[in-house]
């Protein structure tokens, strides 16, 4: 699939997905940041930066960002957010930035174990000795959140395999051997904080449903099918009084440019 198509997912709810779902994203961020141990001026880019909110708090701690996505109008609300920084609508796999310019590559879910291309630009655009922080989908089925995914399921059976497939990298050995194919010296997998948490079931429904995976799920069964199978997947979470609130399973890997 080209990355000009990436926009029809996830751009039509720009600002929805920017507003209702990346906010469940504050603890990977805050986490792989601090692991990086981002200091005053460090170089850092964002790949598949979505709506910025990671670039955001990159900037806070001092970073010097930029960032590039697939999708125009993830991109507006990116810029919106960080107007100082050189934010670019693109492929991830060929970003125009120069050689060797990042100290800092990150990219919140948005490499995957089917876009080695991508890697092979992170490689090329850190300077030596730079580092790189990926996260990934855990097992699913084995974490008490992964049932609130499953109106994804809904869409064709092509799409849902390959959904499988871009979460491979939670198979063990498979992300450090996706690093050092692409030329870089793997750390440690470290679990990574995530919590979905929305005020109700309708706000639930309304922020999943901006997503990519949500665009497939609707396109094949309709807007009404895919609200009533969030409905249904909320169920178990909702508690009178308190949010709707489970936590998904989440990987991380840093890997390092050899110097």
């Amino acid at each position: 699939m080209s990355w000009r198509m990436v926009d029809e997912g996830w751009g039509r709810r720009a600002a929805e997905f920017a507003a209702l779902l990346e906010p469940s994203s504050v603890r990977e961020y805050l986490v792989v940041h601090r692991r990086l141990g981002i200091t005053e001026g460090d170089r850092l880019l964002d790949m598949a930066c979505g709506a910025g909110l990671a670039i955001e708090l990159a900037g806070l701690q001092g970073a010097v960002c930029s960032g590039i996505d697939a999708s125009h109008r993830l991109v507006e609300v990116a810029r919106l957010r960080n107007p100082e920084c050189d934010i670019r609508v693109g492929d991830m796999a060929e970003s125009g930035f120069d050689d060797d310019s990042f100290d800092l590559v990150t990219s919140f879910r948005g490499i995957w174990g089917t876009t080695p291309a991508a890697l092979a630009e992170v490689s090329r655009v850190l300077r030596p000795g730079g580092q790189v922080a990926l996260t990934f989908w855990g097992d699913m089925a084995a974490t008490p959140g992964g049932r609130l995914f499953a109106p994804f399921r809904l869409a064709t059976e092509q799409q849902v395999a390959h959904q499988s497939e871009m979460v491979a990298l939670k198979h063990p050995g498979a992300a450090e051997r996706f690093l050092a194919d692409a030329g870089l010296e793997p750390g440690e997998l470290f679990r990574v904080p995530f919590v979905l948490e929305f005020a109700d079931a309708e706000h639930y429904a309304r922020a999943l449903s901006s997503s990519g995976p949500a665009y497939e799920a609707i396109q094949t069964a309709g807007e009404e099918a895919f609200h009533a199978a969030c409905l249904e997947a909320a169920r178990p979470f909702e508690r009178a009084g308190v949010p709707i609130r489970a936590e998904i399973s989440l990987w991380g890997i840093i890997g390092r440019a050899p110097k």
